[in-house]
């Protein structure tokens, strides 16, 4: 399998997954846009690394050209309110006033905020930023955050064109402050030409928000949850990606790689690069352990001793069920009790996932080969 001169490695992972890395999702990029369109509120949930983001922003390119704004917020980039009320000027600012509004137009509203913010020129681009006094924004953040959160919707009814704000890894709200959760319910239920798009990766959270009757965003929005890719479009996709470079894949080679990875789309991507790379699946494996050692160490040092005794049972026999009396003896488990603390503990940490009734598997791509190496 000799490169072709010049040629570049066509697989991507780390970033998101966009134009010819992007594969299959068909299924689901037709139903979020017509979600999207109609200004149906939706919560896309999945483990981290399975795609979501790289999925809304297919569907948004997709939408631009039918005249819809999108704009987003990654939740996880907001620790505070002042930077989260940052992060959505910023976003309202450049993806929804722009197209719609002069420039002057544009700050003077937000110069009418309750707080209003310091927006800073970049020197180099023209770019605007915006930041919140913290001392000042304490005083009237909340009522700041109201009236920035409504803003999509004024600007949807006003110019009457459809906008989808999407909040990525919303869970994080929780953390921020709980009562924003409160907030944001009251506003959205009143903006019938947007369309809220909810990304989580933290299941119990997710389901916490979205499926709890005492919670404000109780059975609010379509629940679209996303699962690994099929293995027949994404072998399609493999064997396609190494032809348009002038290599030639197996397709035995291309679905054993899938049989490791079991269509996880970040850890797919993961391998297939090093694949073409290395040339060979065991070295491409043994490139992606050196690839992923730091993040798995770090893993495993926050790791308590019980959990470890877990995931080392599982990493030798899986899907396993750690809570029967059988398999706690065949892996020298401890108690029923420390076990059940510990699963919950790495199922909240997507390191764990159930598969059925009992039954558990470790969802962190490769990290199963890894502890099996460093026992070995």
């Amino acid at each position: 399998m000799a490169k072709a001169r010049g040629s570049t490695n066509p697989f991507r992972f780390g970033a998101l997954a966009l134009d010819e890395a992007f594969t299959d999702r068909d299924e689901e990029i037709a139903e979020l846009a017509a979600d999207m369109r109609n200004g149906q509120d939706v919560v896309v949930f999945a483990p981290r690394r399975y795609g979501k983001s790289s999925l809304v922003w297919r569907v948004a390119q997709q939408l631009v050209t039918r005249r819809v704004l999108v704009a987003q917020v990654d939740l996880m980039r907001a620790p505070t309110k002042e930077r989260l009320a940052e992060k959505l000027a910023s976003a309202i600012h450049d993806e929804l006033a722009t197209p719609l509004l002069r420039a002057k137009e544009r700050l003077r509203m937000f110069s009418e905020l309750r707080v209003a913010p310091t927006v800073t020129v970049d020197p180099q681009d023209g770019s605007l930023s915006f930041s919140f006094d913290t001392y000042a924004a304490r005083q009237g953040i909340d009522a700041t955050l109201e009236e920035l959160l409504a803003l999509p919707g004024r600007l949807a009814a006003e110019r009457k064109r459809r906008v989808v704000l999407v909040l990525d890894e919303f869970q994080e709200v929780m953390d921020i402050d709980p009562g924003l959760i409160k907030l944001m319910r009251s506003v959205f239920q009143e903006q019938g030409d947007v369309a809220h798009v909810y990304l989580g990766s933290k299941r119990h959270m997710i389901e916490r928000i979205f499926n709890d009757a005492n919670e404000p965003f109780w059975r609010s929005a379509k629940q679209m949850e996303l699962g690994p890719i099929p293995p027949e479009p994404f072998e399609a996709f493999a064997l396609e990606r190494f032809a348009a470079t002038g290599r030639r894949l197996r397709p035995a080679t291309a679905r054993a790689a899938l049989d490791i990875t079991g269509g996880h789309p970040y850890a797919t991507q993961e391998l297939l690069y090093f694949l073409w790379e290395e040339g060979t699946l065991e070295r491409a494996l043994q490139a992606v352990l050196r690839s992923e050692h730091a993040h798995f160490s770090l893993l495993w040092e926050r790791a308590s001793a019980a959990q470890r005794l877990v995931l080392e049972a599982l990493a030798a026999e899986q899907p396993g069920h750690p809570l029967s009396s059988d398999y706690q003896r065949r892996h020298g488990l401890p108690s029923i009790a420390t076990v059940q603390t510990a699963l919950r503990a790495l199922s909240r940490e997507g390191v764990v996932e159930r598969r059925g009734r009992g039954a558990y598997a470790i969802a962190e791509p490769f990290l199963d080969e890894w502890i099996s190496l460093q026992k070995s």
